[in-house]
C-alpha cells in the first residue's frame, strides 16, 4: 500500500482520509455499466440509507457532484410548483438554499435569523401557521458550518408533521458524526456528501429520501434533468447503475470508507469527534480565545472562534505556519465579525488535535498574540 503524506485537516471539508481510503481508489479500470460495479453501487447505496437508520421507509440518490449539488437536486426536484418552501436561514449555507430556489424560480419564504443565532422555533412555527395552505416543504441546514451553529433537527421536523409539511435537511456536514435516525424524525429529504464525517473523497452527493414522497414527485413537472432526483432513482432501481457517468474511484473510496465507518462502530465515530471536541476547546479556552456561538449550540464537529484582538494578529500568516508545519485551519466572516473555524471531523485523532494545539499556541506566543 503506498503511504502517502499526512495533513491534519481542519477545514470544514474535505476531511483527513485513510490511506486505505486512498489505495482504495487505485483498481483495475472498469467500464461503470458493468454488473460488477453495478453491484458495488448498490451496496454502497444500502449502506447510507443504514448510517441514516433509514432502511424501512428510505432509499438513497446518488449523484456526481458537491453537496451543493444534492441540495440543488433536492430543491428542484420536489417542490410542486404551487408550492413553496420555507427556508430557515442563519448562515452562508441557508443563504445558498434562497439563491437556488431564486435561479430555479422554486417559490419560498424565508426566516432569516442573525448568523450565529439559534433559530426561533415559535417564529419558526408562527410562519408555517400563517402560510399553512401555501408550504409544502421546510428546508434548514443541520449543522451550519458558517458559525458552527448546530440547528434542532428533531424539533424542527415534529413542527413540520404538526402543518403537514415535508423537511429537506442539508445534512452535509453533521450525517455519520453524530446520530441522525430519517425513521424516528420523520425526515423526508436528507442531503449529504461523501467527503465529511463519512470519510471518503470529494465527489459523490446523495439524498436519503423517503420512498413514497420520492415517488410523488413524477407530480412535478421537472425544472431539472441531470439531477432530477426521481429520473436518477428510477434508472438506478431498472438498471443498477447511475443515470450517467460516476466518479468510479471515488464509489470505491466510499465503498471502503463505509467499511470503515462499520468497522469502528458508529457510537465509536462519534466519540471521537467528540473527544476532539473536548480537547480542542479546553485549550482554546485557556488561551484566552472565545467562540463565536453560545456553547450549548454547538455541534462538537466545528468551532468558530473570534479572531485575536492583537494588532499582531494574522489568520493568513497564521494559516500559513501551522500549513507548513502540516495543519490546516480555515477562516470565517460572520458580517464585521472576524473569526477562524477548527473542525474536528475525519480520520484524525485526539493526539493530532494535541499535536495541533502545540503549534498554534507556539504561533501565538511567539507572535505575542496571547
Amino acid at each position: 500500500m503506498n503511504q502517502v503524506k499526512r495533513n491534519i485537516l481542519l477545514n470544514p471539508g474535505p476531511a483527513t482520509t485513510t490511506d486505505t481510503v486512498k489505495n482504495a481508489m487505485v483498481v483495475a479500470d472498469i467500464c461503470p455499466r458493468e454488473l460488477e460495479f453495478g453491484e458495488l453501487t448498490l451496496s454502497v447505496r444500502n449502506d447510507l440509507i443504514r448510517v441514516a437508520h433509514g432502511e424501512k421507509n428510505h432509499t438513497c440518490v446518488m449523484l456526481t457532484s458537491s453537496g451543493t449539488g444534492g441540495v440543488e437536486a433536492c430543491l428542484t426536484s420536489v417542490v410542486p410548483h404551487t408550492k413553496k418552501v420555507l427556508l430557515l436561514i442563519n448562515g452562508a449555507y441557508g443563504e445558498r438554499m434562497q439563491k437556488i430556489c431564486d435561479a430555479y424560480r422554486v417559490e419560498h419564504i424565508d426566516y432569516n435569523q442573525e448568523w450565529g443565532l439559534p433559530l426561533d422555533l415559535n417564529e419558526v412555527e408562527s410562519l408555517l401557521k400563517k402560510n399553512q395552505s401555501e408550504v409544502s416543504h421546510i428546508a434548514f441546514i443541520h449543522h451550519e458550518t458558517t458559525v458552527g451553529i448546530l440547528n434542532p433537527l428533531s424539533e424542527i421536523s415534529a413542527l413540520a408533521g404538526k402543518y403537514n409539511v415535508e423537511t429537506i435537511v442539508d445534512a452535509m456536514s453533521s450525517f455519520a458524526g453524530m446520530k441522525i435516525d430519517v425513521e424516528k424524525d420523520n425526515i423526508h429529504y436528507l442531503v449529504s456528501s461523501s467527503n465529511k464525517c463519512i470519510q471518503a473523497m470529494a465527489g459523490i452527493s446523495f439524498i436519503i429520501t423517503n420512498k413514497q414522497s420520492l415517488l410523488k414527485t413524477k407530480e412535478v413537472a421537472p425544472r431539472n434533468f441531470y439531477f432530477n432526483l426521481l429520473d436518477n432513482h428510477l434508472y438506478l432501481e431498472k438498471n443498477k447503475q447511475f443515470r450517467f457517468t460516476p466518479p468510479v474511484q471515488t464509489v470505491y473510496a466510499l465503498r471502503q470508507a463505509l467499511n470503515e465507518y462499520f468497522e469502528e462502530g458508529a457510537e465509536n465515530r462519534f466519540a471521537r469527534y467528540a473527544a476532539m471536541y473536548e480537547i480542542m476547546r479546553k485549550k482554546v479556552l485557556e488561551l484566552g480565545l472565545t467562540f463565536l456561538v453560545e456553547e450549548k449550540h454547538h455541534a462538537k464537529l466545528l468551532t468558530a472562534i473570534h479572531d485575536p484582538k492583537s494588532p499582531a494578529y494574522s489568520f493568513d500568516e497564521m494559516h500559513d505556519y501551522l500549513y507548513e508545519r502540516g495543519f490546516t485551519i480555515y477562516p470565517g466572516k460572520v458580517g464585521n465579525i472576524n473569526t477562524f473555524r477548527l473542525s474536528n471531523i475525519g480520520a484524525i485523532y485526539p493526539k493530532d488535535i494535541e499535536d495541533f494545539l502545540v503549534v498554534f499556541e507556539t504561533y501565538l506566543r511567539l507572535k505575542k498574540i496571547i
